[in-house]
């Protein structure tokens, strides 16, 4: 018999525990930013598991009957999964897996609304993949997005559960398939083309973060929630994402507090009446904080909003989140937060496999080490990162998991994961910068190819318009794209990695003095001619990386703190916006961490990565 999941109360009346969102008070079980005041069960614990690596499960109908011989825990990656079942595996899978789960669980117990069909049960995966399908009691079921095929493996998906089809005790049936596809998003998992090792990792696919149900209302907003602010006005702009099965006349209600407020009455309220059609509608609205305060590093002060969707009865469904009101701009050679020039003084981490408890450590010690900024380096994280980073005042940069091939299937794919990522991380003040590729990873063609080229620059474009909160980076590194001597990036961005001290001061000095080959491993831009003459800041995003094997450089942490204290000094002597230390932690190969990856001690001095009078 499957183990039922240990949770407080296995029900779906709201619950305290529920409704207040505070990680000062409690442990968010569930990995999402925007939250109901409702209560969730979690389906992690023990389920069936099988291995399907002769791809029968499908012909053989083993959604509807199968004998499970094997256990395996979720959350956790097939790859671990693999390793249970068969100790001793040094090749976890090869060209392509496909494994199932299975698991029962009960009916829950109803909310009591008093309105009867106002409610349905509602799946959601943390995140799954790279390809997912779902069965309940056999009937193969349809994401919101009406995919019987979920692809991706970084974002949230969810199922609305037919009432017509549930039973007092449900069965559901999970179907994962993983590939060396290199066209499919990968980020630093190995693929067909880059096979595992040196910067190159081990796959980590399959049900790497929690599942649960809910009760949602049927007409209802979505827990995705976009902010775009102006601090010189005091309005907010919400973007908004309306669910809708019973088409008619409703409102929407906002309120804002400011996050640890108390009493019952809001700073800024406003309704807005909408008619709205069957289906799924984003909707922008504009609410007036006044006298609103900035969120910065130094300040990182944020806002909750209750926004409430009213149907013609009164009757309201409900999201929170929270939220922060700043400005990034890239103006001439500097980076401008809330219209005050700063230094980025960032680090670049991979969490790999941490769980949420170690990246909590990291994210700390990052903030003790004197960085303003991480830089999540393209991978899908658990959105609790960025409420986490929104609450200490880290900066954040994210990057789309890139393809490991470029052709226009590739392109799709990445498109595809970028509307994704945007749609679930569009409210955080913490997140400012977003790279579309890194060192041309799954654009490798983008010197010669106009219609790799033409992608990104549609791309650029699209987030200029439709998410003017963010700064955007086309191809970090180098190759950055020129057209008609227009750079398509906000920030002209450079890998620069070297152990001798006199050889960093020539590649910085060719670097502010608009030099653009010999400094990086490729031409610094492509495309038409681009004269570098300080209209565009420059950030030095990766260097450092002391401890890289057959390297050079440090031999021991004391060495390194010297070593990176000089190459600091050079990088704020010079005018750089900003610089990416590489990196956090050590991750497989690659032992350059300054932060012990289990304990998220530092392994050098506090402040060392921060400006100089810090």
């Amino acid at each position: 018999m499957t183990e039922k999941p240990k949770h407080p109360n296995y029900s779906l009346t709201k619950s305290r525990e529920a409704v207040l969102f505070d990680e000062d008070t409690y442990m968010n079980p569930i990995p999402r930013a925007v939250i109901r005041p409702n209560s969730s069960i979690l389906l992690d614990g023990e389920w069936k598991f099988a291995l399907d690596n002769e791809n029968r499960g499908l012909s053989e109908n083993w959604f509807v009957n199968h004998n499970y011989t094997q256990n395996a825990h979720w959350p956790g990656s097939v790859e671990a999964h693999i390793s249970q079942v068969s100790p001793g595996t040094n090749k976890y899978w090869h060209d392509q897996v496909i494994v199932w789960y299975e698991r029962t669980f009960p009916l829950p117990k109803p909310v009591d609304t008093g309105r009867s069909g106002c409610n349905q049960l509602q799946l959601t995966f943390g995140a799954c993949g790279y390809e997912t399908r779902v069965w309940l009691n056999g009937i193969q079921l349809k994401t919101i997005e009406g995919e019987f095929v979920h692809i991706g493996e970084y974002t949230s998906f969810s199922y609305e559960l037919d009432e017509t089809i549930l039973k007092p005790e449900n069965r559901l049936t999970i179907r994962i398939m993983a590939t060396m596809d290199a066209d499919t998003t990968r980020g630093k998992q190995e693929s067909a083309v880059y096979k595992r090792g040196g910067i190159w990792y081990q796959t980590y696919s399959g049900g790497v973060r929690s599942i649960w149900l809910e009760t949602v209302e049927k007409n209802r907003l979505r827990s995705r929630v976009g902010v775009v602010s102006y601090v010189e006005d005091n309005l907010v702009r919400f973007n908004l994402t309306t669910r809708i099965h019973d088409p008619g006349v409703y409102k929407i209600r906002l309120n804002v507090y400011n996050r640890t407020q108390k009493d019952a009455e809001p700073i800024a309220t406003d309704e807005f009446p909408l008619t709205l059609e069957a289906g799924q509608k984003q909707q922008r609205l504009v609410l007036e904080v006044p006298d609103a305060q900035v969120w910065s590093p130094e300040n990182p002060h944020l806002y909750r909003l209750i926004a409430q969707l009213i149907d013609e009865d009164g009757y309201a469904s409900e999201i929170e989140a929270h939220f922060g009101l700043r400005k990034i701009e890239s103006r001439g050679s500097g980076i401008y937060l809330n219209n005050k020039k700063i230094y980025i003084n960032g680090i670049l981490y991979q969490p790999g496999m941490a769980s949420y408890e170690q990246i909590k450590k990291h994210m700390h010690a990052m903030k003790k080490l004197g960085c303003n900024l991480v830089r999540i380096h393209i991978a899908g994280v658990d959105p609790r990162i960025y409420n986490l980073a929104d609450k200490l005042g880290l900066l954040l940069w994210v990057e789309v998991p890139s393809p490991h091939r470029s052709n226009a299937t590739s392109r799709s794919n990445h498109k595809a994961e970028l509307l994704r990522m945007l749609a679930l991380i569009g409210t955080h003040p913490s997140v400012i910068i977003w790279s579309l590729y890194n060192e041309d990873w799954g654009a490798q063609d983008i010197a010669t190819s106009v219609e790799t080229r033409s992608y990104i620059m549609d791309m650029y474009h699209y987030m200029q318009i439709a998410h003017p909160q963010f700064l955007v980076v086309d191809n970090d590194g180098w190759q950055h794209i020129s057209f008609e001597g227009r750079l398509k990036s906000d920030i002209l961005t450079a890998h620069l990695y070297t152990p001798d001290l006199e050889r960093w001061k020539e590649l910085l000095d060719g670097l502010v003095n608009g030099q653009q080959t010999g400094i990086a491993a490729f031409p610094l831009v492509v495309g038409d001619p681009f004269f570098f003459r300080k209209q565009v800041p420059l950030i030095v995003s990766e260097w450092g990386g002391f401890g890289f094997a057959d390297y050079g450089g440090p031999a021991d942490d004391s060495e390194r703190t010297a070593s990176i204290t000089a190459f600091k000094k050079e990088l704020h002597a010079r005018p750089i916006a900003g610089d990416i230390y590489t990196q956090a932690t050590n991750i497989e190969d690659e032992k350059n961490g300054l932060i012990d990856f289990e304990t998220g001690e530092l392994k050098v001095p506090e402040g060392l990565l921060g400006n100089p009078e810090e």
